[in-house]
């Protein structure tokens, strides 16, 4: 929030710090300070679609579910894949999850655009943007990282858009061909990794009609919490077409980023600190939480230059 800022400047990191407040106040202001001084400029493209909805916070429980998220203007339904076991036997690998997943998506629908082509090299390219956002691959992070890329290769993709008038249904993989490589996790049992991947052709055309541009130094800022991105990621897309405030509904926000909080007083904190640590990387974000929900305000999108993509 742009609060935060300000007291960074008048103030400075240190005591700006002994005056946050809440469970992740100290760690707002350092994500605020660190993208405030961060030189090292970059832009991701994230599909509109994604940035209306959301994956799993936490690892589902059941491997075999369909993930169903709806809206108050789209339902976003999500098939795990399926792998062919030793022995032949076919088991679901699950839906992609947690921040990990994201990060991912942010990276493939990134580079398809940078490079113009639905091919994408995931391997050492991914584990470069991923070290380039502050997160070393290796160990526990290693074995997630694989585990995320392969649920993205193997998952398929139903949006259903309302419309005034009737609906849009698109269905579509995000990926159409996945190499996988072997490779051996840290207990020595053999796993594959997804080495390079084709985006699937109808989410790569919805993807080239409908980029969102995100400043990836507020990704590496935020990169640890998947409803922090989920929050960000909707304030990209929505805010800078606004025309006038617009009041949404904690209900309305409970349904698109509360998923695995049952109760609405566990949501509303949990919410409150995802979004000021969005806006500690978007200071001209425009948004007030009210008793009722939050009111988005028209606001300049958070990347003011757009690289140009085929």
């Amino acid at each position: 929030m742009a609060k935060v800022h300000d007291l960074l400047e008048a103030r400075g990191k240190i005591e700006t710090r002994a005056l946050a407040e809440g469970r992740r106040g100290a760690r707002i202001v350092e994500a605020a300070a660190g993208w405030s001084s961060d030189e090292d400029i970059g832009i991701g493209y994230m599909y509109s679609g994604w940035c209306q909805t959301a994956l799993p916070h936490r690892r589902p429980s059941d491997d075999s579910a369909i993930w169903k998220l709806e809206t108050d203007s789209m339902t976003l339904l999500v098939e795990p894949g399926v792998r062919v076991a030793q022995g032949g036997n076919p088991i679901h690998v699950g839906v992609p999850f947690g921040a990990i997943a994201r990060l991912i998506l942010i990276y493939l629908q990134s580079e398809a655009l940078r490079t113009g082509s639905r091919d994408v090299a995931l391997g050492g390219s991914l584990r470069a943007f991923l070290k380039r956002l502050g997160i070393s691959v290796g160990g526990k992070t290693s074995k997630l990282v694989r585990e995320q890329a392969e649920r993205i290769s193997r998952c398929r993709l139903t949006f259903h858009t309302a419309r005034r008038g009737g609906s849009v249904l698109v269905n579509q993989n995000i990926v159409d061909v996945a190499m996988f490589v072997d490779g051996t996790d840290e207990n020595g049992q053999g796993s594959l990794f997804v080495e390079t991947a084709r985006l699937g052709e109808t989410f790569f055309a919805q993807l080239r009609q409908h980029a969102v541009p995100l400043d990836e130094a507020a990704i590496r800022h935020i990169r640890n919490s998947s409803m922090a991105l989920d929050v960000y990621c909707w304030l990209a897309y929505r805010l800078h077409s606004l025309t006038e405030d617009k009041h949404i509904t904690w209900a309305a926000l409970s349904g698109q980023f509360g998923a695995g909080i049952k109760l609405r007083k566990h949501f509303k904190p949990a919410f409150a600190e995802s979004l000021a640590l969005a806006q500690a990387v978007y200071r001209d974000a425009k948004v007030e939480i009210t008793d009722t929900g939050i009111l988005l305000r028209p606001s300049p999108p958070p990347v003011k230059k757009l690289l140009k993509h085929g």
